[in-house]
């Protein structure tokens, strides 16, 4: 899969599957992003490769206090990923709408869906939690076990 911002001037592939697609309906999200959720494909950093121009990035503030870097077009400053502090730059949060094609991106889970607008209706189907989740429970056994290894690549450096 590929993407990039608005103007083209920063583009990225990405090597296989997410690990796990979020949509959060927190209101850090709405805020931030000035729609409804955030939707974000969770990879690797060494699986998103940049192939055009590189992101500014920029840290801004978040709810838990401790902040986010939000990596954005330095011409169109759209966003096109995020990385939080628990894994820092290891993890791209990579946001689905900046991929070409960001219908092969459908969310495995709703989170902090406490918060959501009361005027979005979720998919009856749709894997719904009003905070966020513990991923030995809703991570795949491979999802898990890649997050281990980008986890432990980070203590051997």
């Amino acid at each position: 899969m590929e993407g990039g911002c608005t103007c083209r001037n920063v583009r990225y592939q990405l090597s296989g599957k997410p690990m796990i697609v979020h949509a959060c309906h927190c209101r850090w999200c709405q805020r931030e992003t000035g729609t409804a959720h955030a939707l974000n494909a969770v990879y690797e950093a060494d699986r998103v490769v940049h192939t055009a121009a590189e992101p500014e990035i920029i840290v801004t503030p978040s709810a838990s206090g401790k902040g986010q870097s939000i990596a954005r077009c330095p011409a169109c400053k759209v966003a096109v990923w995020s990385n939080y502090p628990g894994a820092g730059p290891l993890a791209r949060y990579v946001r689905v709408g900046s991929l070409d094609q960001p219908d092969t991106c459908p969310p495995d889970i709703h989170i902090f869906t406490s918060t959501k607008q009361p005027w979005v209706t979720l998919p009856q189907d749709a894997k719904v939690v009003p905070e966020f989740y513990d991923p030995a429970q809703v991570w795949s056994p491979d999802a898990r076990a890649r997050w281990r290894s980008m986890m432990a690549g980070a203590t051997k450096g």
